[in-house]
Formats: structure tokens, sequence, C-alpha cells
């Protein structure tokens, strides 16, 4: 049996959420654990309310949201993203997730359609990592990735602990972290970049997540006068940075198969000066890829350029990694739940790695894991001007639905 989601509900459901802290261009601004995040997730389980679910909440605030099977004593099947957003986000990055899952228990409710196993819609707290540092850990400590103790002690920029947020907002749960245990994980997103679009394909099969990598790089050299100062003398610590991140461009635009990606996203000068040769330079580097070897080759590549450049002006270097990500290969058995409900579809779609992190790569430790992608207007996400059609939303949870249904009500 064919069951058809209801697209004009989703989509009137996800601009019913998106006025929960609008911004000033149609974006929205819910940081975890705000009043806005929170208000999101009452709106949420209001709406499951409506159709008979149960709810629990873990110790970090990971929301379980239950619609019973044939056999509760099952592993459930589960699906879910998160609600959070950054300070000036868009409508659909991790909503969809929540609400294509929500629109899949109001199709099953409508239809009186009980699947053999459970299932569960899970919203997993600080996604986003912009209010509490780093990005995903309600979902890395739900895998074991992270202590309970060390996540709910995680500081905001006021001061505020992750545990005192949760109480202040009305979702500090008691329920271990761990459980429930999956029998298999489906995570809806927008891409968040270009790819499916430029090629006019409506679906990404994600088959797993590039491998990521953060370093904290500084410059020392000497701060002088611009003026009396011969170049040859120089102990210039940002034409060192700028040495390092030319040849990190370079290096990566000279990949033709596009898998190597290299970002330097912040740069600060101590005591910066129209003219004074910069003494000291902090910058980031982001080093992405989606073969764990070559990522390995990329950061000793990195390593051998920073101190070249360090060397070439005189300057002292340090570098620290503070986070690394290994590539991240889904499970056979739900990319083919993905791919098998994609093809019945007849529409265009690709296998694809994800550039980008999401709580699926932390889930994927523990339980069975594939995530479905859609298009995105132009590749823009964490941005206000973040736009997906109604009809792709459609269509993602309509591919959402059907894996599912066969994962759950597969032979026991």
């Amino acid at each position: 049996m064919t069951i058809s989601i209801d697209g004009q509900r989703l989509w009137s459901t996800l601009m019913a959420m998106a006025e929960i802290g609008p911004t000033a261009n149609g974006g929205n601004c819910r940081l975890a654990l705000t009043p806005e995040d929170a208000a999101g997730r009452r709106l949420l389980l209001d709406w499951c309310e409506a159709i008979g679910c149960t709810w629990r909440v873990d110790q970090v605030g990971n929301l379980f949201i239950r619609r019973e099977g044939r056999h509760s004593d099952l592993a459930p099947v589960a699906t879910g993203s998160h609600l959070d957003t950054q300070p000036k986000g868009g409508r659909f990055d991790g909503i969809l997730g929540v609400l294509g899952g929500l629109e899949v228990f109001r199709c099953l409710h409508d239809r009186g359609i009980v699947t053999e196993r459970p299932l569960e819609l899970v919203v997993w707290t600080n996604e986003e990592g912009s209010r509490f540092a780093p990005a995903m850990v309600a979902s890395g400590t739900y895998a074991g990735e992270f202590s309970v103790d060390d996540t709910l002690s995680r500081r905001d920029a006021d001061g505020v602990t992750l545990g005192e947020a949760l109480e202040s907002c009305g979702f500090a749960g008691d329920m271990p972290v761990g459980e429930p245990r999956l029998d298999g994980f489906f995570e809806l997103h927008i891409e968040q970049g270009p790819v499916l679009e430029e090629a006019g394909e409506s679906v990404g099969v994600v088959t797993g997540v590039q491998g990521m990598r953060w370093f904290d790089v500084t410059f020392s050299g000497q701060s002088a006068h611009a003026g009396p100062t011969p170049m040859r003398l120089r102990h210039d610590a940002l034409a060192a940075a700028a040495r390092l991140i030319d040849r990190l461009q370079v290096h990566a635009l000279s990949d033709t198969s596009g898998a190597t990606k290299v970002t330097c996203g912040c740069l600060d000068i101590t005591a910066a000066s129209r003219n004074v040769i910069p003494g000291e330079v902090h910058l980031t580097v982001d080093l992405r890829h989606v073969v764990e070897a070559e990522l390995d080759a990329l950061q000793s590549w990195f390593e051998c350029e920073m101190a070249a450049a360090g060397e070439a002006f005189g300057v002292a270097v340090s570098q620290q990694r503070i986070w690394a990500s290994p590539v991240v290969e889904f499970a056979p058995e739900c990319i083919a739940a993905v791919e098998a409900a994609t093809q019945a579809l007849g529409v265009r779609y690709r296998r694809m790695m994800s550039g980008a992190g999401h709580d699926a790569v932390y889930v994927s430790r523990v339980a069975p894991t594939s995530m479905i992608f859609i298009p995105c207007r132009d590749g823009i996400s964490h941005n206000e001007a973040e736009y997906a059609t109604p009809e792709h939303c459609a269509l993602g949870t309509q591919v959402l639905c059907d894996a599912m249904l066969a994962r759950a009500n597969r032979p026991t």
C-alpha cells in the first residue's frame, strides 16, 4: 500500500514553526535552550500529543517522541534532527528533518496504520553549537563521545551552563542518556550546498559524511614601523599567514575531484594598525576530505606548508588541532532503503557524501543510519535567505516515509 504524505500540511507546519523566533529578513533565531527554542519544542509536542504520541527527555535535553508499534519490545526506527538555529539562520536547516518526521507520524495516524516496530521522532539538543560549543554535543553524548557531566557543564558566552539552561527552559529530563537504543535512524535535511540544484537532481541519497579537522594557528613575528623597516629585515606574521592561506587554496583547487576542501574562516591580527608590521596573527584552518587516508595526507601537507611559511618570513609558528571528525560511512542497509524509496518515485537523484556535520554522524556510531538530502536554493544555508521549495520538502518527506516503513515493517 502506498502512503502519500500531505505536502501542503507539511509546508503549513514549517511556516508555523518559522513564526517562532523570526528575524528581520525572513529567517529564524532560536538558539539552543532559549525561550524561543523551548517554544518551538512545546509547539511540536502539542502537535504530537494531538495524534496520541508520548514523549520523554534525556539528561542532556534530547527529546524522544514515540509512536507505538505492534511489538513495543522491539528497538524503534527513528528519524529527526534539530530545532535550534544559527543567530541569523533559516527556516529549513534541521527543522525540516523534525517536521518531516511529524508529517510521517500524522499520515500513519490519519490512516490508522500501526508499524511492526515502534517509531521515534528525535529532537537533538544544540546541534548548531551557536550557543554551547561544540556543535552536535547532545547527539554526541547520546553516542558516548562526551560525558553527561561534561556536556551539562559547557557554558555559553554569558557563563550560563547547558544544565542551567535546560532547567530554565523546562527541558531537563531524567531519562538515561543513550536510551532508547535504535534499530535505525534516518535524517532528512536540506543539502546546504549547491550540488543537487546545479545538477537538476531532486534527492541526495547520502552515503556518509566527509572527515573534518579544525586547527588554531598562531604566527609570531615582530611588530615594527612600516616605514623605516626594510622588507628583507621584517618578521611579518600576516605575510606568513597570507602565504599559508594562498598555498592552501592553490592545493585544494588543484584537486579536480573537488574532494579536498580548505577554509580559513577566522583571522585576527593582534594590535592591528595601518602602519605597523603585524607581529602576531591567529587564524583558523578547516580541512575536509571524503577519504580518511587523504585527510591524513592533507593534514601532513598543511603542517609542512605552515612551517615553510613561517621560515620564509622569519616568524615562529604553532598550531593546535582542536577538533577531528573522521570520515563516516553510513549503514548499507539504510542507504539501500533510501535509494529504493527514491527509485520508486522515479525522480533524479545521486548518491553523495555530506559536506557538513549532522547529528547522524554521531548516531551512526550506535545505530544503522542514513540521510536524505533535498536541494536548497543557491546552496545557501545558515542564512536568513535559506530556502527549499514546498515540492522538494514534500518529496524528501515522502522518501523518508517510505524508507522508514520499509525498515520498521521488515520481518523480525
